[in-house]
């Protein structure tokens, strides 16, 4: 039919029974159930084959042999981000040991880290509150919301103790820049094997007429300093995040709930131009684990790794939203809305952020690329899929997913379909953040704040998501 959006991904159908099993360390059933698994045969009771007899070589399969656990430990930092959050679920789950640098204990995703018994936690923040001995004030527009501060180095040397791989996804806390650098020495120092960089571009090193994105150009400027020094590399660069949507007043992924129901979502991108998405939850675990396994003679050299699953334009993206949700969602091209207290560096990167989408807003094939690189953009989904083939698309993500991270935020309109409004109490979040409660609260001081260029940021306040790091 005109208008319909074709995904190359196979939408999974809706599962009849969803069982959870803790893996706190603690959990006898679980590990009974894990071992009652692999003692059976790789025959059902049921099946014929089974009745057969076993002496048959015509029928015989050996019981599956228990895999070996890998001997090797991955070195992560920001480990409540859900890029490495991601990672760390699929790898402890084989056998591989992590050492995970937490900022702090708080949420459910630091939660989950830190019961992991193949995780060893290395609780404390990249930067310290110690001035650089220069005394040089440091552009917050370039080196993220917390300026004029040093490196915690004790800590990032501590994070690579008998780590063999490491997997850094730097964010703006702190001088992102020195910060990464000072990781990048650390894993040098330390021998690392495979040290996969989450990165992103500077687009005015592409095109002298597009403008930087602080925050990337930060990661571009780390990605160079680690090609300088040699670091067995590779570069992951993600899409846009399926999981970034949300109906609270966020900046940039707010689909704003219309009394009918129904949704909008205001973004600077033009409607029909193509742009990368990617699961970050779901799939960049299993896809920077694969890339591991493949090692450094396949990935290594620092070659640049595009995470996109999906190719959708903003219009596209909402049809299939809406098909996967059940509710209308129309696409706004507009100017992004800032509606409450983000950090300083993430407000001056949606300022750039609209700057450079305003190139190409007459004519779609004028939009900048999201990855800066063309070929790097053309590139999606094949490499990824070549990486990883079992990905969740937007469809099935707004299916299974978004109603229960929004009724995890506090939000209600997925249980109250039937009221007409379909709008539950948001309006009273909206209320109660600026009272200073509900799901969507300001941010805390940092414990040992002296002023207001600490953890200034934008925290979400709910069962899912306290205090998780949210852009990571």
């Amino acid at each position: 039919m005109p208008g319909e959006v074709h995904s190359d991904l196979a939408i999974r159908p809706v599962p009849r029974e969803i069982k959870i099993t803790h893996n706190g360390g603690h959990h006898n059933g679980g590990h009974e159930e894990r071992r009652h698994k692999h003692s059976r045969s790789s025959y059902s009771e049921l099946s014929p084959l089974a009745l057969t007899s076993r002496n048959n070589s015509l029928n015989f399969r050996p019981a599956k042999r228990a895999m070996p656990n890998p001997d090797k430990t991955i070195a992560i930092i920001n480990a409540s981000g859900r890029q490495a959050a991601s990672l760390i679920r699929v790898a402890t789950a084989v056998g591989y040991h992590v050492r995970a640098q937490l900022r702090n204990l708080e949420g459910v995703v630091a939660t989950e880290v830190s019961t992991n018994p193949n995780v060893t936690i290395i609780r404390g923040e990249l930067y310290t509150k110690d001035r650089p001995a220069e005394h040089t004030q440091v552009d917050v527009t370039k080196n993220g919301p917390i300026s004029g501060i040093g490196v915690n180095h004790e800590l990032i040397s501590d994070l690579f103790r008998g780590a063999q791989l490491a997997f850094i996804n730097t964010t703006f806390y702190g001088d992102e820049h020195k910060i990464g650098e000072a990781i990048a020495d650390a894993a040098k120092r330390a021998g690392i094997q495979h040290y996969i960089y989450s990165s992103m571009p500077d687009h005015h090193a592409y095109n002298k007429d597009w403008p930087s994105l602080p925050l990337w150009a930060s990661k571009h400027k780390v990605e160079a300093y680690i090609k300088q020094i040699g670091l067995p590399a590779t570069f992951v660069y993600t899409g846009i995040y399926n999981n970034n949507f949300t109906s609270l007043p966020y900046p940039m992924f707010c689909t704003e709930m219309q009394p009918d129901g129904s949704w909008i979502w205001q973004a600077p991108f033009h409607p029909d131009a193509k742009l990368p998405w990617l699961d970050a939850e779901h799939d960049v675990g299993p896809a920077i684990l694969q890339i591991f396994k493949d090692g450094v003679k396949k990935w290594g050299g620092g070659q640049r790794i595009a995470l996109a699953y999906e190719m959708l334009t903003p219009r596209e993206a909402c049809r299939v939203f809406s098909r996967g949700v059940g509710r209308p969602v129309r696409y706004v091209c507009g100017p992004i809305e800032i509606k409450v207290k983000i950090p300083e560096g993430y407000r001056i990167q949606l300022e750039a952020l609209e700057e450079l989408y305003v190139l190409g807003k007459d004519d779609p094939k004028k939009q900048p690329p999201y990855f800066g690189d063309i070929e790097l953009e053309e590139s999606c989904p094949r490499v990824a899929l070549e990486i990883w083939e079992a990905p969740r698309g937007l469809e099935e993500y707004a299916r299974e997913v978004f109603p229960l991270e929004e009724q995890a935020n506090g939000l209600t309109w997925m249980l109250e379909e039937d009221d007409g409004g379909g709008g539950g109490n948001h309006n009273n979040h909206h209320n109660n953040h600026q009272n200073g409660g509900g799901p969507l609260s300001p941010p805390r001081e940092h414990p040992d704040s002296e002023d207001e260029e600490d953890d200034d940021g934008l925290v979400m306040r709910g069962l899912k998501r306290d205090d998780e790091e949210w852009l990571a």
